[in-house]
């Protein structure tokens, strides 16, 4: 019953990593590609250290394999904002298909800091100037 169990865990967990990089390659831009890798890939590692938990009962690898995925869990979707962060600020451009950039606006640029309403934007701006217009933009 146990190696069952093991092999459902360890076949999701690796397909969940094989759809974090097939999703490398599939999104059209970096903040895609940073959102499905990040979620994608923690659950599959997520999933196999809980495999190898269950299939090394000691105690030792059960604490570390709890504690590596208490901290994966904790710091990934952490670092993947900053570094989504990061790009925004650094104008790396969204996707064609974006429909709505909520962030436009809202970016002091003297202070780097984010405001709460875009009161520092110009009359003439309809709101996507952050938005690519090519597939070669996105790249």
């Amino acid at each position: 019953m146990i190696e069952i169990i093991l092999a459902i865990l360890s076949t999701a967990g690796a397909l969940s990593i094989l759809f974090a990089s097939i999703g490398i390659l599939r999104m059209p831009d970096f903040y895609l590609r940073l959102s499905v890798t990040v979620k994608a890939s923690t659950l599959g590692v997520g999933l196999l250290l809980i495999c190898a938990a269950i299939m090394f009962p000691d105690v030792s690898v059960t604490t570390k394999a709890i504690a590596i995925i208490f901290f994966l869990i904790i710091t990934a979707p952490v670092a993947a904002h900053m570094i989504g962060r990061a790009a925004y600020f650094t104008d790396i451009p969204l996707w064609k298909g974006t429909i709505v950039d909520e962030l436009h606006g809202m970016y002091n640029e003297d202070t780097h800091e984010l405001e709460s309403t875009p009161d520092n934007l110009p009359p003439d701006t309809d709101g996507d100037s952050n938005i690519a217009t090519t597939e070669s933009e996105t790249k």
